[in-house]
């Protein structure tokens, strides 16, 4: 463990995930003061020493991103001219994520210039999880540390359904996700070919794989309306699975992707909290569980020197 003090800060993003992380590792939740003047500007001062410590700020940027970012990086500019020893970013939810290549003429690559922006405003170090695109690591000049949620969702998803399990991927890009789970819960695989109709509707076209009789968990990195998850769940059901359920890293859910949810055939939705959960409607079915303890332990040994990915096997149990 380092000889200089380990504090923990947060912006408004996620306080309460914030307080679970620093409950954690065993520190209390240090003191920063992050408001909002009437024109809108975003004014931060630390309300205790932050001279020669190991900084730590804990800001998702989910639900108001450019709000939440700003307040990012004013935080790590702050910390940095008051002579932080490191500022390290832990972002549970990345925003700007999904804009990672040019798919099109005239489109900027707005998860690079995130990368670059933290940077600039003097984080050392970014803790994330679960990025919508893994290549977006190699936009970073600064070390950062990729953590997964499948450990958390993996434990859940066997105590539901400890046999028959076939992981299913709702579109092409999430096959890997799904094969890394299928492995996990030594289940088969199975992909779910889609069209996209508009930015809230998608269409399923076809089912690779036998789900006929058996338990299908559709995976993805994150869902906002349900529309992916839901068209898959229709033609599983179609094609004879005994169940549907669902776990997404990420759940920035909107009030149409609720609707879809309580009507659809999904039985469980598991995903967590690394967003602030709405008040959920009575009969949502949606379960959030906490990686509080999966960045806790990350944030400690980063402060002592250790291995991070050492984390992957520590919570899978293996």
């Amino acid at each position: 463990m380092k000889d200089y003090e380990l504090k923990i800060f947060s912006g408004n993003a996620h306080r309460g995930l914030a307080e679970n992380i620093a409950k954690y590792v065993g520190v209390p939740l240090s003191a920063a003061s992050v408001i909002h003047f009437p024109d809108g500007e975003i004014s931060v001062r630390y309300e205790e020493t932050v001279r020669g410590r190991d900084v730590f700020i804990v800001q998702p940027t989910a639900l108001k991103p450019n709000e939440y970012l700003m307040e990012l990086l004013i935080m790590a500019d702050a910390a940095r001219r008051a002579s932080a020893a490191r500022v390290t970013a832990v972002i549970p939810y990345f925003a700007y994520a999904r804009q990672d290549r040019k798919d099109r003429s005239r489109v900027p690559i707005s998860a690079k210039l995130v990368a670059n922006l933290l940077a600039a405003s003097g984080v050392d170090r970014v803790v994330t999880m679960d990025l919508h695109a893994p290549q977006i690591q190699g936009f970073f000049d600064i070390p950062l540390d990729h953590l997964l949620a499948a450990p958390v969702l993996v434990r859940h998803i066997r105590e539901r359904h400890p046999s028959d399990i076939v992981v299913v991927a709702p579109d092409p890009g999430s096959l890997k996700m799904a094969y890394s789970y299928s492995k996990r819960l030594h289940g088969g695989i199975a992909l779910v070919a889609k069209q996209r109709r508009s930015a809230t509707q998608v269409e399923a076209l076809d089912l690779v794989g036998d789900v006929k009789d058996r338990h299908c968990i559709i995976v993805d990195d994150m869902t906002a309306t349900a529309g992916t998850l839901c068209a898959a769940a229709q033609i599983l059901v179609a094609r004879g699975a005994k169940s549907v359920s669902a776990a997404t890293s990420h759940c920035p859910i909107t009030p149409i992707g609720i609707e879809r949810l309580k009507t659809s055939p999904i039985e469980e939705l598991a995903t967590t909290d690394s967003i602030p959960p709405p008040d959920f409607p009575e009969g949502t079915p949606v379960r959030v569980m906490s990686v509080a303890p999966l960045f806790g332990e990350a944030i400690k040994r980063i402060h002592g020197d250790e291995s991070v990915s050492n984390l992957f096997e520590i919570h899978e149990g293996e």
